[in-house]
């Protein structure tokens, strides 16, 4: 609420310092022009009219007027523009430094959530095990719960760890790769470790491209668990992989609550999540679409997201030889 109010004082100041500049400037302009009608009108006082070259000189003295007047407003024509387009460039940088100041906020508060969850759980689970005797069936669905946080903080670090290494100088290991299998693979581990959901899985085989095989695998895996996160318990996951002439299509749709349009093409941004971290309830720190934008760019394919029908999101890589 602090930081609110701050901001919201620093915003009226700028608006007030940029309304004195300009109004400055009118003022410049409106005190040089009344100097100059001055300087003109003593010209003037000073021409005989019995002179023979009275009218000439008379007219000339206008057109000297006239000449002042057109410089002093190309001159603050030129002053305003620069003066509007620095205070727009500075208001926009502004404005950007604070979302994104806002968004490591909300990063740092998702992040300090999603660890001390899974740890937590872990804790509480290894605890019960040694404390109490309990049957082989319990016991193994305690250390299967154990070993979905783990993968989850695992997840996690790996998130944070390659959005760093993308920004700066990763060394992409591209070779010549089975997608289908890559695909086939970690479906194979989602259908172990989530039995209760539902699944739809409709994989291509012989779908080999050119690429990083951890990237191209982290680009799945977050596709898959952003599904996961906003579909229904009850809701079909579909994953799509197959080639429609040149091309490599990968598909994730769900049946979740969709994405409006104007969130489309802000959740591939760094830290994005829509909604406040307080209030919101899905789990996530806002790297994982970013990720996947960032892998797909790196091997020049596209992402995007459309609605499905009829409800719910699909996201499609696509990649092009």
């Amino acid at each position: 609420m602090f930081k609110k109010k701050r901001l919201a004082v620093a915003i009226i100041v700028f608006w007030i310092l940029l309304a004195y500049i300009v109004a400055e400037l009118a003022w410049w302009f409106i005190a040089l022009e009344i100097q100059n009608r001055q300087m003109t009108t003593y010209r003037i006082m000073l021409l005989r009219p019995e002179d023979p070259g009275y009218n000439t000189r008379l007219e000339a003295i206008h057109k000297d007027e006239m000449k002042k007047t057109a410089e002093f407003i190309g001159e603050g024509s030129i002053f305003l523009l620069l003066i509007l387009v620095g205070a727009i460039f500075v208001y926009r940088e502004v404005r950007r430094q604070i979302r994104l100041q806002l968004q490591q906020q909300n990063f740092m508060m998702a992040v300090t959530h999603e660890l001390k969850t899974p740890i937590a759980v872990t804790k509480l689970n290894l605890e019960t095990l040694l404390k109490h005797r309990l049957d082989e069936q319990k016991q193994q669905k305690m250390i299967q719960a154990a070993l979905q946080e783990t993968n989850r903080l695992d997840h996690l670090a790996t998130n944070i760890l390659v959005a760093s290494q993308l920004e700066g100088e990763y060394v992409q290991s591209k070779e010549s790769l089975d997608l289908s299998d890559l695909a086939t693979h970690l479906m194979q581990d989602y259908l172990h470790r989530f039995p209760e959901r539902h699944w739809e899985q409709h994989i291509e085989p012989g779908c080999t491209l050119l690429g990083d095989a951890v990237l191209l695998q982290m680009l799945v895996n977050n596709l898959v668990e952003n599904a996961l996160k906003y579909s229904p318990r009850e809701g079909t996951i579909t994953v799509s992989l197959g080639r429609k002439g040149r091309a490599i299509s990968l598909c994730v749709a769900d049946q979740g609550q969709g994405i409006p349009d104007e969130e489309k093409k802000k959740i591939f941004g760094k830290f994005y999540r829509a909604g406040q971290e307080t209030t919101r309830r899905t789990k996530g720190t806002g790297l994982g679409l970013y990720l996947c934008r960032k892998i797909a760019e790196d091997h020049h394919a596209t992402l995007k997201v459309t609605d499905n029908s009829p409800v719910g999101s699909i996201f499609t890589v696509t990649f092009t030889a």
